[in-house]
């Protein structure tokens, strides 16, 4: 029997309260007077980093439409078919100068201020990332693709697409599994995507220019 996935914590955009997580406060009794460190002067950017620091080893933060989400690591069927993307990439495109990037942090445009995402998987020219930062701009990623999971498959679906369009990632490939169903995102323009075909998973999914060639997802 299928075993249920964590959910994430979100944590709405941050109004100046302080924030007691999980790693904080694991009973969950923290109040005013508990001797925890006051961070209610705390800008969105400031509780993001304390939160990120904090994060067991692993874990996923993000920031996304001034909210932030902490998820836990994905089972292993999300992981076979985020290694299974990245091996026919590797197999099949025609550009041998581009690299697959897991795990890659990227700085992308929110509605009012920058957004923070860790797609699944990113692919970009060799040495795009080539520095000590932790957060890099979007700048020459060809493809950025996410593998939902029932706790991230909402903002996979919905708000990612915004931050991806916005920065000009010329596709935006979301395997969602709950629905069975591949979309590639294409031609951005503004805050979304001109062009979204869906295909059913399990079928050849023809990827648009600058990639140029089919992902089986049959072997998903």
């Amino acid at each position: 029997m299928a075993t249920a996935e964590a959910e994430p914590i979100i944590m709405p955009g941050y109004q100046g309260e302080a924030i007691y997580g999980p790693y904080d406060d694991p009973d969950g009794d923290s109040d005013a007077d508990s001797g925890v460190t006051d961070h209610s002067d705390s800008s969105v950017e400031t509780a993001f980093e304390r939160i990120s620091a904090a994060a067991p080893q692993g874990w996923r933060v993000e920031l996304i439409e001034g909210e932030i989400y902490v998820t836990p690591p994905a089972n292993g069927e999300h992981e076979e078919i985020v290694s299974e993307v990245s091996h026919q990439f590797g197999r099949k495109a025609a550009d041998d100068s581009l690299r697959n990037y897991t795990g890659i942090g990227l700085n992308v445009p929110g509605a009012s201020e920058s957004e923070h995402v860790i797609p699944d998987l990113a692919i970009a020219p060799k040495g795009s990332f080539d520095d000590q930062e932790e957060w890099h701009e979007a700048t020459g990623i060809l493809l950025v693709a996410e593998v939902t999971s029932t706790s991230t498959a909402d903002r996979d679906r919905d708000k990612k697409i915004h931050g991806y369009a916005r920065a000009g990632i010329p596709v935006y490939l979301l395997i969602d599994r709950e629905a069975g169903e591949v979309t590639v995102h294409s031609k951005p323009s503004g805050a979304d995507y001109a062009k979204a075909p869906k295909y059913k998973l399990g079928q050849t999914v023809p990827l648009p220019a600058p990639l140029g060639f089919d992902l089986d997802t049959s072997e998903f």
